[in-house]
């Protein structure tokens, strides 16, 4: 028996809460999972999960055995970690989770600065605008932006990104240019974005002279993704809000035009997170340190419109 890599399977089934989840987290089969654990419970001699066809649990033997296997586990990470620090060249796995328009409009175009900084780390990115547990499915960072509920996560500001109000100018021409937040109310369509958490709609939030209102409407089309919810604007089916950084290329081709702008949605926060209780990594440490150094900037150089002469290029 590999008693390092069955601690290891183990460590894993109990942070995915299944064989399954813990085997496709370390990419192996199903089966060598379970041989794994059973090899190292046969060695114990001691059950350490009970499994039922719907669930695994973890027995008293198996949460003592667990609180000490991980700690064995993150010192034997320290080491390796200590030695690539003196190299000056951090290695591994990093798995990043982010929302579907800061991966497309943000993140991707910064991450080749990234990857010719740091060559030896492989990065696996998980896109969707839904809440992941980072525990279970074995993530070690996720950038999310909007209000943090969850006190058990560490979270790093990562800068604030600039909203706007939005629609093309065919839905424009057929149901008028609102002149105030409060005209939304009276027959405009409006395009809602749904929360990944509740599956509601969000507010359409407004902020003039550091006074801030809602408009709560029901919406004529809801999308819970963030690239969808721009595309159906783009298609002509109502107003949405939405990142700058996101809209403004449609607005410079006149494809949107942007409303209400003397009340413009209050900017969006975006945090780095990560567990409380793991251990940060050489490679998790150097790739925020690297968000937070690039990050902010970029979620405003994206908003910013283009110059003159290169419109007249064009």
């Amino acid at each position: 028996m590999d008693q390092l890599l069955a601690m290891r399977a183990f460590a894993r089934v109990v942070e995915a809460g299944s064989f399954t989840r813990a085997a496709d987290s370390l990419d192996v089969p199903n089966a060598t999972m379970s041989k794994l654990v059973q090899e190292l419970e046969a060695h114990l001699g001691a059950r350490l999960l009970q499994r039922t066809t719907r669930r695994v649990t973890v027995t008293p033997e198996g949460q003592e055995y667990y609180a000490k296997a991980t700690r064995i586990l993150r010192d034997l990470e320290d080491i390796d970690t200590s030695f690539n620090v003196a190299r000056g060249n951090p290695r591994g796995h990093l798995r990043i989770d982010v929302g579907g328009l800061p991966a497309r409009e943000v993140l991707i175009p910064l991450l080749p600065d990234f990857v010719a900084r740091y060559p030896d780390i492989r990065i696996d990115l998980g896109v969707a605008d839904r809440a992941v547990d980072l525990i279970s499915d074995n993530v070690d960072c996720v950038i999310r932006g909007g209000p943090l509920d969850n006190s058990s996560l560490i979270a790093r500001s990562i800068g604030e990104a600039p909203m706007i109000t939005c629609a093309t100018p065919a839905y424009l021409k057929q149901f008028g240019v609102p002149a105030y937040p409060e005209e939304l109310k009276n027959g405009h369509r409006l395009i809602g974005y749904l929360s990944p958490q509740n599956g509601r709609a969000m507010p359409f939030r407004f902020e003039r002279d550091g006074e801030r209102s809602e408009i709560k409407v029901e919406h004529r089309i809801g999308v819970n993704e963030s690239n969808a919810h721009l595309a159906a604007c783009l298609a002509g089916l109502g107003i949405v809000q939405t990142f700058a950084y996101a809209a403004n290329p449609a607005i410079r081709d006149g494809a949107l035009v942007e409303i209400l702008k003397k009340w413009r949605p209050p900017a969006y926060p975006f945090h780095v997170v990560y567990p409380q209780n793991r251990h940060v990594t050489h490679r998790l440490r150097v790739f925020i340190d690297w968000l937070l150094a690039c990050f902010p900037a970029a979620l405003h150089a994206a908003t910013r419109p283009a110059r003159a002469e290169s419109r007249t290029e064009r």
